[in-house]
């Protein structure tokens, strides 16, 4: 075989590689349930999904200072909760199912909180969402300009609807 027959097979190769990878990803517009963060441990809200709160118990997300929030058996019967630390954030898809995607924030190496970087937050209702394996880019419009802020988050759960 020729040179240039080669070379086209190896140019047609790449392109259908590209292709393929630009089909395994999915770009959807979700609606943003919940977010919550913290740098400890705390349970997910999932709207829908974690049931109302009885009486005595304590919201882990917003109290995250009380004993009884480190507890492993701490768990209604039937709830769905994920237990994660960073960004969490509840997308409710055009399909109606809701996915749960958490963001670790990154710390320097150095261990200082100086040179730490939080994950962004989207402080909106509606993202464009991004999936791909077990990751999930979102972006969102901020400030008056509308400049795109975005954040890669990994995929906790794909919950259906309910």
């Amino acid at each position: 075989m020729s040179k240039a027959h080669w070379l086209g097979l190896v140019v047609a190769f790449v392109c259908s590689l590209s292709c393929v990878s630009t089909l395994s990803a999915q770009k959807l517009e979700a609606t943003v349930l919940y977010r919550q963060n913290s740098d400890n441990d705390y349970r997910a809200v999932v709207p829908g999904y974690s049931k109302a709160s009885p009486e005595g118990y304590v919201d882990c997300a917003g109290d995250t200072t009380n004993p009884e929030c480190f507890a492993t058996t701490r768990s209604n019967p039937g709830e769905v909760s994920y237990t994660v630390v960073g960004t969490t954030v509840s997308l409710l898809l055009p399909d109606g199912k809701v996915a749960v995607v958490n963001c670790v924030n990154k710390h320097s190496a150095y261990g200082n909180s100086l040179s730490r970087r939080s994950c962004g937050m989207p402080l909106v209702e509606h993202v464009q969402a991004e999936f791909k394996g077990n990751t999930a880019k979102l972006k969102w419009p901020v400030g008056p300009a509308a400049k795109i802020e975005s954040e890669t988050y990994k995929i906790v759960a794909l919950l259906d609807k309910r």
